[in-house]
Parts: C-alpha cells; structure tokens; sequence
C-alpha cells in the first residue's frame, strides 16, 4: 500500500496568509475576531466576524477578477502559496495524475448574492453574465486545475463543517490506492455576506461580543461560551505520494495515515457522541495505531454550548484515562469557523504542531466549562514538546464527521 506525505502548504486566514504568520499567530494567541467591517454591518444585530484582511487586486488582474467570487480568489492564492512550497515541477504527464479535492459549504455565495440584489432590487437590472461560473461550489477547485494544468480528478466536496477534511481524506486515499500520484487538497469558504450571517443570526448559533473585548468573543469549552464565530479563508496542501517526494528530495511535513468518515444519522444539528467516537476510532483503525499514540488533537471546537460538551464526551469515550493528558486545542478561538475550510485549516495547524513540536492555545478559556474538563492548552501555547502523531476533528451540521490522523515521516 503506497504511502501519502504533505509537501506543500498555502493559507488565507484571519490570523495571517502565509504559513509561517498563521502559525505564529495562533502560537502567540492572536485573534483575528474583530468587528465587522463591511458596509452592512450597521443592519446586524451581531457584528462579530473573523475577517481576512485580503486586497485581491495585489494577486489578481483586473479583468481576471471579473470571472473570480471571493471564495475562488482565496483559493488560488493559498494554492499558489501550497505549489510555490511544494517545489513541484509537473511535466505534461505528471499532470494526468494529478488533481484538485476541494471543500466548500457555501461556494461563491457572494457572487449569488449580489445577483439577487440586482434583480430583485434595480429596474432595470444588470445581471453579471458570469455569476453562474462565479458561484457553483466547483469553480474554485476549477480554477485551481487550470492553473496548474491538473488534469486527474477534480472533486469539489460540500459537507458544510466538515467539507476539506474529506477533501483531504478523500484525496489521501486515491493517492494511496494508486489513482493519483500528487493531489492539491483543502478548502475555501467566504460567506461574510448580510444575506448569510443574517441567517445565521436567525439559527441562534452566532456568539455575542464580549462586552469587554470583541476579539474574546469566541470562547470554545469556556462555562461562557455563547455560540461560534463566522470566518472566512482557505487552506491547501499538496498531497503526494511517498516514494515519489523522497526521490525528488522535498521537504515533508509529515505523512497522513488515517482517516474517518462516519455519519451520526440522527439531527441536523444536534451532534452525537456516539457519531464522533466511531469517526475518531474508524481514523485510529485506518492509521494503524494504538489510541495512545496520539499526542495532540486539534479539536472542532466551535463554542456553541452543546457541540463542545459533545466533543468532549466523545474524545473521553475514545481516550479514556489517557483523554486527560493529551493537549486538545480549538484554534477556532482565533480564527473563527471557516465552515467548509475550517477542516482543512485545522489540520494544517495540527500538521505545523509536529515538525514545530509546538501546540497552538485555545484563547479566551478564563472560565472553564465543569463538564469540558480536557486539556484545552487555555490561553497560552505550548513548545517543546515531543509531539510526533496527531488528530483534526471536524463535526458538521447534518452529521457528516470527518477525522484526519497525520505522523511523523519517517522513509
């Protein structure tokens, strides 16, 4: 069975657009929850958000942006960023096995949005001739294939919360089982629009601001935690098979080994324990390894009152005594929940937790939650640690979880 490394990493994040800047911002603590900026902000009635500070003229032309929602932009940038690390040289026929997996929840919702406006609103409208190529949940994943000249499968994958993670693991196996030799995989998401916060202020899952300091607005496993923060961003990574990263002399930053996929079957919203025990234990199996193993957990974390009392029963059942021991961390607490890039984000961090041997905090975390009695790493990171094997979770509405496991490449 071929064997699947990372060798490339791209990201767009509120908390910093380049791998080295992101991950020391969530060393450090450093928020990227800050008061909504845009224009419509005034008619919300929450105003918090995880913004990407982004000028998508310094990446793109003009007219290439005319054909580019903002979930695309993202995209391609963290890509450029992912290949330019990778040092990936592709002739003609490297490309036929090579691909692009790519997760969404919401796709160019921007671009259908300002559709919507224009023709519900101006008489008469101006409909852009591009909006349907701008918002299909496809197009970033698209964009990326044309780039590179990727000409193996291209799968975009839309299962709100937990969409990049089965990008990634989706991908890892089709390298493994030998349909693809190098995959580009991840996620993209840019839903701060007033229609889609507006709806998710009605579901009554957005966090209040903090009366003291809007960036500690999302609280993961705190007794205060008031519900998640939307963010928005991408991440990629280059995907490749061993053998062939070690021939060519790449720096790997870790090889992933197992994943899982699971549904609970039960609530749209409501996550179950019994749903992420069997997700995190069907990755353990895949990865050939013992639970104890795993020395860090990048967590879903997302704040909301019963996901991270779920979570935190489910990593217990999984774990047992040992649950208490390993350093549990929900970077969401900085960069928000970048729904269908959130996974791929997290993983990215966990990944960086290895080669760094560092573990991100989990900020805001003043006032622990009783029945969240893990080791969430509150408020200030860890380095120096032997950290060599380690687990992303993502848990989406609708019950779709996805777990990913990645160690230490040892040839």
């Amino acid at each position: 069975m071929r064997r699947v490394v990372v060798t490339g990493l791209g990201v767009v994040s509120p908390v910093g657009n380049n791998r080295d800047d992101f991950f020391s911002s969530l060393m450090s603590g450093r928020s990227g929850v800050r008061a909504l900026s845009a224009d419509f902000a005034e008619k919300l009635s929450i105003r918090v958000a995880a913004e990407v500070d982004f000028d998508p003229c310094k990446h793109f032309s003009r007219m290439k942006l005319g054909s580019l929602d903002r979930f695309s932009q993202f995209a391609l940038v963290a890509a450029k960023e992912a290949m330019a690390d990778s040092g990936l040289t592709l002739t003609d026929a490297e490309k036929l096995r090579s691909g692009v997996y790519l997760g969404t929840g919401i796709g160019g919702v921007g671009s259908i949005e300002e559709g919507y406006v224009e023709i519900y609103t101006k008489d008469p409208p101006r409909y852009k001739p591009l909006t349907v190529l701008m918002a299909m949940n496809n197009a970033a994943a698209s964009q990326i294939s044309m780039e590179y000249g990727l000409k193996g499968p291209n799968v975009t994958y839309s299962t709100a919360c937990s969409s990049s993670s089965l990008a990634l693991g989706e991908a890892f196996r089709l390298i493994r089982d030998g349909y693809a030799d190098v995959m580009m995989a991840g996620g993209s998401e840019a839903l701060l629009t007033y229609g889609t916060i507006s709806a998710w202020i009605s579901l009554r899952t957005l966090a209040l601001p903090d009366e003291k300091d809007v960036s500690a607005s999302c609280k993961p496993f705190s007794k205060d935690r008031s519900g998640l923060v939307l963010g928005e961003g991408a991440a990629i990574l280059v995907l490749e098979e061993a053998e062939r990263a070690v021939k060519r002399g790449a720096r790997i930053y870790g090889e992933l080994i197992g994943y899982g996929s699971a549904a609970d079957a039960c609530h749209i919203t409501k996550p179950s324990v019994e749903g992420q025990v069997r997700t995190m234990r069907l990755a353990i199996e895949e990865a050939k390894i013992a639970p104890e193993q795993i020395d860090h957990i990048n967590a879903h974390g997302t704040a909301t009152a019963i996901g991270d009392a779920v979570e935190t029963a489910a990593i217990k059942e999984v774990f047992g005594d040992r649950a208490y021991r390993i350093p549990v961390t929900s970077t969401k607490s900085m960069h928000g929940h970048m729904m269908g890039a959130t996974g791929a984000i997290e993983f990215m961090a966990a990944l960086l937790s290895i080669s760094r041997k560092s573990v991100p905090p989990t900020i805001n975390l003043d006032n622990p939650d009783p029945e969240c009695d893990l080791d969430y790493v509150p408020n200030v990171g860890r380095t120096g640690l032997d950290i060599r094997t380690v687990m992303s979770n993502s848990f989406a509405f609708g019950g779709s979880n996805a777990v990913l496991i990645a160690t230490e490449f040892n040839p």
